[in-house]
């Protein structure tokens, strides 16, 4: 077995995907761990809490979390090959490991996105050989700019039949058997139409591409040093803060307008809706910018201490995960308690900032008595295929 010592960690980095797990929770929470879709509110204040969750965080903490897993890519690649050489086959079968776990969790929650970030990260590894900061960020931008829609953008303008059919996901139903059915129908569901459906969103929309232009923009920033050596980076954080504010209100104010540039007839509608689309992916990468420059600024500044403290739920990120949907799909779902009937966007959100910080008091706890949180541990131990890995820290102090 290789050296499994870590590298020490750096706590903005665990802060930031804290942060992260924060934000995905919380578009969770009001969504109802996808019921919302099923039983959408109606009154005025509680769709404006919706709304502003969505505005804020939805699409932007799951890009934040796609940035973070590049840069988490980096890292191990990187220490690892100063311990052993190339990591290239054990990173792969790291993420297959990663990619069963989200299989698994598919069974009890549809919207599982382990196994979308491990697919992609399979992706990266052919960058990891390119040396060229600027080639990689070049090829990130291409692909945040969404190529395969517009592609399908100037298909469609020319008359093309198949770039003028609707994508596979605006098709998707979600199966009422959630709301009143059995533990049985709900995991037949997921197995049978879930999955597929999870898919059909992530690449209809955009979200593939997304993800591994974002990971790599991740990868490049682990090269730089922008987290590892966070002095020498403020004005570059204070420039990509007011930079990307300005993109993200631009982007919000004239989506419509710039989208309704583009012909529309009764029969060549979605050129105009894959730009839509196109806008709407780059706000949220936009207003990510945002938050993840404004966090460190933050971090780096007057609120080291506060936001230091989502470091341990940064730390055991993959738990805390799965913990998410163990815990709060049967209080929704109908085989539990079906809270989904009566609970409002604003009782969804007050519970999912109670629920949080329950979590990170656990992880506050656990980490002062172990090195990994469960499953992270069970991951690591996995890609080293040794259960020898330290997870106690009195072991560790003793040895």
């Amino acid at each position: 077995m290789g050296n499994t010592t870590t590298v020490p960690r750096m706590e903005n980095l665990d802060a930031l995907r804290g942060f992260a797990l924060f934000g995905l929770f919380m578009v969770h929470m009001p969504e109802l761990f996808e019921l919302y879709w099923l039983v959408p509110a109606t009154d005025p204040f509680q769709l404006k809490v919706h709304d502003t969750v969505w505005l804020l965080l939805a699409g932007k903490a799951f890009a934040l979390m796609a940035l973070c897993f590049g840069v988490s890519f980096f890292i191990l690649m990187d220490s690892a090959s100063r311990r052993e050489g190339d990591f290239s086959l054990r990173f792969v079968w790291r993420l297959l490991l990663l990619g069963l776990m989200g299989l698994l969790h598919g069974l009890w929650y549809r919207g599982d996105i382990l196994e979308v970030l491990a697919v992609m990260g399979l992706f990266l590894l052919p960058f990891h050989r390119v040396r060229s900061n600027g080639v990689v960020l070049a090829l990130a931008a291409v692909l945040l700019l969404q190529p395969l829609m517009l592609v399908q953008i100037v298909a469609g303008l020319l008359g093309a039949e198949w770039a003028n059919r609707p994508p596979a996901y605006w098709g998707i139903e979600i199966n009422p058997l959630y709301l009143h059915g059995t533990l049985a129908d709900t995991v037949r569901v997921n197995v049978l139409e879930g999955h597929g459906q999870k898919w059909a969103f992530m690449y209809g929309s955009g979200r593939l591409s997304q993800i591994l232009g974002l990971s790599l923009v991740g990868m490049v920033l682990g090269r730089i040093g922008f987290f590892s050596r966070a002095e020498a980076f403020a004005r570059t954080r204070l420039a990509m803060l007011l930079l990307s504010l300005a993109a993200a209100v631009l982007l919000h104010w004239l989506r419509e307008l710039l989208s309704g540039l583009v012909p529309a007839t009764d029969t060549m509608t979605m050129p105009r809706d894959r730009a839509w689309t196109v806008l709407g992916s780059l706000f949220d990468v936009a207003v990510m910018t945002v938050l993840m420059s404004g966090f460190l600024l933050l971090y780096h500044g007057p609120a080291q201490r506060l936001l230091g403290a989502l470091a341990p739920a940064g730390r055991m990120t993959l738990t805390l995960y799965v913990a998410q949907s163990l815990v709060c799909v049967p209080l929704f779902y109908g085989y539990g308690l079906g809270l989904y009937a009566g609970m409002t966007q604003l009782q969804a959100v007050a519970w999912g900032l109670v629920g949080f910080a329950a979590q990170l008091a656990f992880a506050h706890l656990w980490f002062r008595h172990f090195l990994y949180g469960p499953l992270e541990w069970l991951w690591r131990a996995g890609t080293f295929l040794s259960p020898r890995v330290p997870f106690r820290r009195r072991t560790v102090a003793a040895a």
